[in-house]
């Protein structure tokens, strides 16, 4: 009896240590690591439970904000894929809430490879997303190391970028915070760790149907030139926004569906990312420059309102070797808005995908299908 007292009165302490380093991480925004834990179905009060008698060790880390000024990692980072999202003015009973949540289980549950997950967030939001991956690894057993940052912080490193853009390809420039959200990923060789060699940004409303894992074999099939990967748009948006430029060149394929071998642009809510390649390109950097976008938005007769996407689909206009089009598939965007603001009669030839969905997109707002 004496040693089973003992016994309970160490779990006791070691509960109560494990209180203490919760409250502690909470309240100066650390974060849990667990190395190679794999547990499913577990509980909140398993997991501690199962942490102490497997004498895992647990470390409580402060999260980067501007990860470019990272000091010296203790792990062997090759052996991560790193993923981004961004994840901004979300309150606690917001939809987006949810479509986060499914996102992340989605990723955890169909993942096979290590994950680096690297959130872009606000003070509230950041709240709720600890919160939301916090209950997902418990869910799925898997865990994964969270970064964090600031997004205001962010759009300062970005100031250049977002301030070149904005007037071409934002619905209401001048809105600077807002403005900077949307541009983001065009300056992801800057806010990136440098041991970041690829990475991957989707937007927080899609779900994975395959392992990230092998959207990550993407990069093996890029050009030599290619700096980015993007799905192909699936709705005629950039037949409505080329309309002078394609009423002055009757015979281009910019504008056109696919399936006539046209060039329907790119959709971002899902990008890759050869950073490797983009820190060194010296194209890239001029192309983004005011002179430079100001001459092919001219050129193209161009004014969009969807952000990066904008660019994107500009740059595979006039630079196609610098994208890589990756599977519709990994891009299966479900917004039909376009087909209801005048063209019903030819939605379907954009919007048709004959290839195996691997990543839902509910843009729009609209519902991702249940599995």
């Amino acid at each position: 009896m004496p040693l089973l007292r003992k016994l309970l009165l160490r779990l006791t302490i070691l509960v109560l240590l494990l209180v203490a380093l919760y409250c502690y991480q909470t309240s100066n925004d650390g974060r849990w690591i667990v190395p190679n834990l794999r547990m499913r179905n577990a509980s909140l009060a398993n997991l501690t439970t199962t942490l102490m008698v497997a004498n895992y060790s647990i470390e409580i880390a402060q999260d980067n904000y501007l990860s470019s000024t990272t000091s010296t990692l203790p792990h062997d980072w090759t052996n991560y894929y790193n993923i981004w999202c961004i994840f901004t003015k979300v309150a606690s009973n917001s939809p987006m809430r949810q479509k986060f949540e499914i996102f992340v289980d989605s990723l955890l549950t169909l993942t096979s490879v290590n994950i680096a997950f690297h959130v872009i967030s606000d003070d509230e939001s950041r709240s709720i997303a600890q919160i939301v991956i916090r209950d997902v690894m418990v869910k799925t057993g898997k865990f994964i190391k969270v970064f964090y940052y600031d997004v205001h912080k962010l759009a300062t490193q970005l100031e250049d970028i977002v301030s070149v853009m904005s007037p071409h390809f934002s619905s209401k420039p001048g809105t600077y915070y807002s403005d900077a959200l949307f541009f983001l990923s065009l300056g992801m060789h800057k806010i990136a760790p440098s041991h970041q060699k690829f990475a991957a940004m989707f937007d927080a409303d899609t779900k994975f149907n395959r392992d990230v894992k092998d959207l990550f074999e993407e990069f093996k099939n890029f050009g030599k030139e290619a700096l980015f990967g993007l799905a192909p748009e699936l709705t005629p948006v950039y037949r409505h926004v080329l309309y002078l430029y394609r009423t002055k060149h009757p015979t281009t394929m910019f504008g056109e569906p696919r399936h006539k071998g046209g060039y329907p642009g790119y959709n971002s809510g899902m990008v890759l990312f050869n950073l490797e390649r983009l820190r060194k390109s010296l194209e890239y950097n001029e192309i983004v420059t005011k002179n430079s976008v100001d001459t092919i938005t001219e050129k193209y007769h161009f004014k969009g309102h969807l952000g990066d996407q904008d660019f994107y689909t500009l740059l595979g206009m006039e630079k196609p070797e610098l994208i890589h089009t990756v599977d519709c598939g990994w891009n299966r965007q479900l917004c039909t808005w376009w087909r209801d603001r005048g063209y019903a009669d030819i939605f379907a030839n954009y919007s048709e995908c004959n290839s195996e969905t691997k990543l839902w997109h509910g843009n729009c707002n609209t519902p991702i299908p249940d599995d």
